[in-house]
């Protein structure tokens, strides 16, 4: 397997398939970004006229959308699934509901191609580093051909299941936690700072405490700046919560702390900031308690 079809060239798809190049892997790229097309091109892949196109005779279709419509347009509207090799697989690692990759994978399989469930974590710096998470979900056979491909994008790759559905419900667990995390960071240095105390401190304290988290660590620090570079838009767990919440209400699972979180999120995007880094739900925080973080 070494002719891959990369379609969603953005910030983590961009440098995950540049490693593929890297690995030595034919990398063809489709994205509607044209400088992502030649940033690709000028890393050795090579770039597409369409969906269909960069899918065509490859084996293996990597999907890095933002959600499962954008994946169903690419596979079936546009045309890469019927243009894919006939026993090809296709790898779809956007974050969607379980429910949606499993659909997905039916239509597939009716082509007699293959689909592996296989959403990431690790944000962008793990897309460059070659470091994601990937956790992988379809037949162990399909697991096991598609590994040399996800190990050239990750060094923590987990066959979760058989069954399409299973891999996008670990990464809808794991986005209940991030989210949580992220927005329970919030809270707390809002609580701290309604008595002025020291943020900067603060998190010296905590990120070397029993109550420090990654996500403590990581945004935290970006809570305290008034407007810093995007990592992950606030939006990002508006999508992310919401397929959480979905997910609870198909299984008829109860979250009601992924259910508070949301709203939080989803009360800075409809301030009209949902372009903002993820850190900025504090201002949600900020807002209800009428602070400002100076």
């Amino acid at each position: 397997m070494t002719r891959i079809a990369f379609v969603g060239l953005g910030a983590m798809g961009l440098p995950m398939a540049k490693n593929l190049v890297a690995k030595g892997f034919t990398v063809g790229g489709y994205d509607l970004n044209s400088k992502a097309l030649e940033n690709l091109e000028s890393a050795g892949g090579l770039r597409a006229a369409s969906a269909a196109d960069v899918a065509s005779g490859a084996d293996m279709l990597i999907l890095m959308v933002v959600n499962a419509a954008q994946a169903e347009a690419v596979l079936f509207d546009g045309g890469s699934l019927a243009a894919l090799s006939p026993n090809g697989i296709v790898a779809l690692m956007a974050t969607c509901p379980p429910s949606a990759a499993e659909a997905i994978e039916q239509r597939v399989r009716e082509t007699g191609r293959r689909l592996l469930d296989a959403p990431v974590s690790g944000g962008v710096a793990g897309a460059t580093a070659g470091t994601l998470t990937i956790m992988a979900a379809g037949a162990r056979q399909t697991f096991e051909e598609a590994k040399p491909v996800l190990d050239a994008l990750g060094d923590k790759v987990f066959h979760v299941g058989e069954r399409p559905g299973q891999g996008a419900m670990v990464k809808t667990v794991n986005q209940l936690l991030c989210g949580v995390h992220i927005a329970v960071a919030a809270e707390a240095l809002a609580l701290a700072g309604k008595v002025n105390v020291d943020l900067n401190i603060l998190l010296q304290i905590l990120g070397g405490s029993a109550a420090s988290s990654w996500m403590l660590k990581d945004r935290g620090p970006r809570m305290l700046e008034a407007d810093p570079h995007v990592a992950s838009a606030v939006d990002i767990f508006v999508k992310d919560l919401g397929i959480v919440l979905n997910a609870g209400r198909d299984t008829k699972a109860a979250l009601p702390l992924a259910a508070a979180a949301h709203q939080m999120f989803l009360a800075a995007s409809g301030r009209g900031e949902g372009a903002a880094d993820d850190s900025q739900v504090i201002r949600s925080y900020l807002a209800l308690n009428g602070q400002t973080l100076a």
